[in-house]
C-alpha cells in the first residue's frame, strides 16, 4: 500500500474485489479520504478493463497510478 498526501486529502493505493462469471479477481483502485474529519474513504477504480488475479498485482498497479496522480479536487475527484 502506497500513500500520497495532498492539501486536504490523502490518497492510498487500494484494491477492490470483483467476481465476474464465477471468477474472482481484483481491480486496482485509489482510496481518497479527507485529512480532517476523514470519514469513510471514497474508492476510485482504475484500469476498469483490467482485472488482476491477485491482490498484490492489483495493488502494484494502483501504486504505479498513484505515482502519476497530481492532486485531489475539493469534491474528492482524482486530478491527473
Amino acid at each position: 500500500m502506497a500513500r500520497k498526501e495532498f492539501a486536504h486529502f490523502e490518497a492510498v493505493s487500494a484494491v477492490v474485489p470483483v467476481e465476474l462469471g464465477g471468477n474472482k479477481g481484483y481491480y486496482a483502485a485509489i482510496a481518497v479520504k479527507a485529512l480532517v474529519d476523514g470519514g469513510a474513504p471514497r474508492f476510485h477504480k482504475l484500469l476498469d478493463e483490467q482485472v488482476f488475479a491477485g491482490a498484490i498485482a492489483a495493488d502494484d498497479a494502483a501504486t504505479r497510478e498513484l505515482e502519476r496522480l497530481q492532486g485531489v479536487s475539493d469534491d474528492a475527484e482524482l486530478i491527473w
